[in-house]
């Protein structure tokens, strides 16, 4: 088959999880013997045009010059490149800044688009811009043949809202095997004496809710925030909290060996996203032996089950921090969720679904 993967910055990943998942697939397909191509912004620092024999194609993209708007211009100058190199099948990843482009999508191959989550819900857009998120979406769903969603949640919101059948396919994971206490060191935490939370400091993702529950808590552990927060809402929180010496704003940390060091020795890691699908960082807490306390909704339960705890309030999350968990338990959730990981969100089985549904797809 001859692949285009449009909707990333580009490989290999410097970035987030589309770009994660792309260089997995993009990889595997190759070793499969497919054609494959990735489009990369021109600023990517991946400046070959041949990677792990992937063909690269850098595409003008002036976010950084324009901001969010540029993501438009990006896109646009993808899907016109597209039509000149006769794919069997273009994957779009995500269709936020792309749908609106879908009249010029190629019509001499299939279109796969990945649906990706509920963008218009997320509460730091406006009502202006959830409209258009909303009418994005609308559009990504008319000018794709088939859809992709990575959680049952998606899948049923998009049948039921749009009368369309798409495939499940969820984003995948690995599981750690190797970690050390070292890592704690610098951070001046000792194992299961500290809570934690890696998330982007946005309203949709509970941070708030989490630690009003840590400042209700009388234990006075230390409780680490992990993620980007020199922004407005990261202000705000440090501004609320400044009182409370047991939280601590980290910033953003991405050495992923570092990261699962704190997952695995925190005492409960969470997780506290609302709006998406089958969310990677989700995938991997559990991968690196993290004990989860996640929000209470459809999309973290369908990947979780009965092997985590969970909270609606911040009281919820003051119970969990106050209570003395019982290490048979923790171990019984750690080990299901590790297996979920080697059995259902394996990088290998994810990809070699791709594949399939492509076939399919062609046939």
């Amino acid at each position: 088959m001859k692949i285009g993967i449009i909707g990333t910055r580009g490989i290999p990943n410097y970035y987030g999880g589309f770009e994660q998942f792309a260089e997995y697939l993009a990889k595997y397909l190759v070793t499969k013997g497919h054609n494959v191509t990735v489009y990369n912004s021109h600023y990517h620092p991946y400046q070959q045009n041949n990677w792990e024999g992937v063909r690269i194609i850098h595409k003008y993209d002036p976010e950084n010059a324009i901001g969010s708007a540029g993501q438009f211009i990006y896109d646009l100058n993808c899907i016109l490149d597209s039509r000149k190199r006769d794919y069997d099948i273009l994957l779009q990843l995500g269709y936020t800044s792309s749908s609106i482009w879908g009249k010029l999508l190629p019509k001499g191959c299939k279109i796969v688009t990945n649906m990706d989550g509920l963008e218009w819900k997320r509460s730091k857009y406006s009502r202006k811009v959830q409209k258009f998120l909303l009418y994005a979406e609308k559009l990504g769903v008319k000018y794709s043949d088939n859809l992709v969603s990575d959680s049952i949640g998606i899948q049923n919101y998009i049948n039921e809202k749009y009368k369309v059948d798409s495939t499940y396919i969820p984003y995948g994971s690995d599981c750690v095997e190797q970690f050390s206490e070292n890592t704690l060191g610098p951070y001046d935490i000792k194992p299961y004496n500290y809570s934690m939370l890696i998330a982007r400091l946005e309203p949709e993702n509970s941070i708030e809710t989490i630690l009003d529950g840590v400042t209700q808590c009388k234990e006075n552990k230390p409780f680490l925030v992990i993620g980007k927060h020199e922004t407005m809402y990261g202000d705000y929180l440090k501004n609320k909290y400044r009182e409370f010496s047991q939280i601590r704003f980290l910033g953003g940390i991405y050495d992923i060996n570092v990261l699962n060091d704190l997952r695995r020795y925190a005492n409960v890691y969470f997780h506290g996203h609302t709006v998406g699908g089958t969310n990677p960082s989700l995938l991997e807490a559990m991968g690196s032996c993290a004990l989860i306390c996640a929000n209470d909704n459809l999309f973290n339960k369908s990947i979780l089950g009965e092997d985590a705890f969970y909270f609606d309030k911040s009281a919820d999350v003051e119970l969990i921090l106050s209570k003395s968990i019982d290490e048979m338990l923790r171990e019984k959730f750690i080990e299901n969720n590790k297996y979920k990981i080697k059995k259902l969100y394996n990088w290998e089985l994810i990809v070699e679904q791709y594949e399939k549904l492509f076939d399919e797809v062609l046939s």
